[in-house]
């Protein structure tokens, strides 16, 4: 099983290239899910609401099994299929790619299509910065203040983060682990006697 991927750190905007009066604007976005890359495309499309198309391709998930290339308008295949070779290409995935076009009054033909589609991602993916990201999970504890002390002896030992501490009649913890260690931890934690992991 996978327990990290690679993806881009930051966004990366306005990269043009021209092709025979058409203008092409690339833009790569980290996404987090289906959601942000509907957020992203709209934000393009307000963006420039003029251009003659705004075509995509996003890989989302571990393996990049969650995928989409659209076309927009263009003939089958000629733009959004060369996007989403790009980020097979640079092997990313949690990233979507739009390469806006502004026609310019020349038709490029399905094979100068594919060919500036491709360009364009691989000009603004070649402007990001690739970054390993190790998949994650938490685990909730519930504990007394008499018991604190063994469980952040393992907090502090093993570097772990701690996402949220409430202090009230006993103490709740949660705590972010790497995916891969997640088990790991949950039995260290459940070893504890007095220590309930939820």
């Amino acid at each position: 099983m996978e327990y990290s991927f690679q993806t881009i750190e930051k966004p990366i905007i306005d990269i043009i290239l021209k092709e025979k009066g058409s203008k092409f604007i690339s833009y790569a976005f980290p996404v987090e899910d289906e959601e942000a890359v509907k957020k992203r495309l709209e934000e393009i499309k307000n963006l420039h609401p003029k251009a003659t198309h705004h075509c995509y391709a996003f890989r989302l998930g571990v393996n990049g099994e969650n995928y989409r290339a659209n076309d927009d308008g263009e003939p089958s295949g000629s733009a959004g299929l060369p996007i989403y070779n790009q980020l097979l290409a640079h092997n990313i995935t949690q990233v979507l790619v739009v390469v806006v076009r502004y026609y310019g009054g020349t038709k490029l033909g399905v094979g100068g299509l594919v060919k500036i589609y491709k360009e364009s991602a691989k000009e603004v993916l070649s402007f990001a910065n690739l970054v390993t990201q190790e998949l994650s999970a938490t685990i909730r504890l519930i504990f007394n203040y008499s018991d604190q002390s063994s469980v952040y002896q393992i907090v502090n030992k093993h570097h772990l983060e701690i996402v949220e501490v409430q202090n009230q009649e006993k103490i709740k913890l949660v705590i972010k682990v790497s995916q891969e260690k997640y088990l790991i931890f949950l039995e260290l934690f459940k070893s504890l006697l007095n220590v309930k992991v939820l």
